[in-house]
């Protein structure tokens, strides 16, 4: 069984930093791909950045320039290093995976619970 456990949500003010992170244990042998999504109320959910285990990143328009996804293949983690937050940023953040099992099997989706990032003064 994997699961996907993300951290580091929160409210900040605009212009402000956060940091995501979300790591993916159980009986994996490998990543091939990792992201994430957002939801924000009414909204459908949405592509914020994705990232291959060979490094090749995939950003949404409305985030280019401000966040930053990196991926430790080691640890099965993936971040999201996000600045100059706006309020069109809240959200629930969601994190995406692609894994290869040690039992030889490829799942391409993976999702985590979720975390609340909050952009407001």
């Amino acid at each position: 069984q994997v699961q996907l456990v993300e951290s580091g949500g929160g409210l900040v003010q605009p212009g402000g930093s956060l940091r995501l992170s979300c790591a993916a244990s159980g009986s994996i042998f490998g990543t091939n791909r990792m992201g994430w999504y957002r939801q924000a109320p009414g909204k459908q959910r949405e592509l914020v950045a994705d990232i291959t285990s060979s490094g090749i990143i995939n950003y949404a328009d409305s985030v280019k320039g401000r966040f930053t996804a990196s991926i430790d293949n080691a640890k099965y983690t993936v971040y999201l290093q996000m600045t100059t937050l706006k309020p069109e940023d809240t959200a629930s953040y969601y994190c995406n995976a692609d894994l290869t099992l040690r039992a030889g099997i490829r799942v391409k989706d993976y999702w985590g619970q979720g975390t609340q990032v909050t952009v407001s003064s």
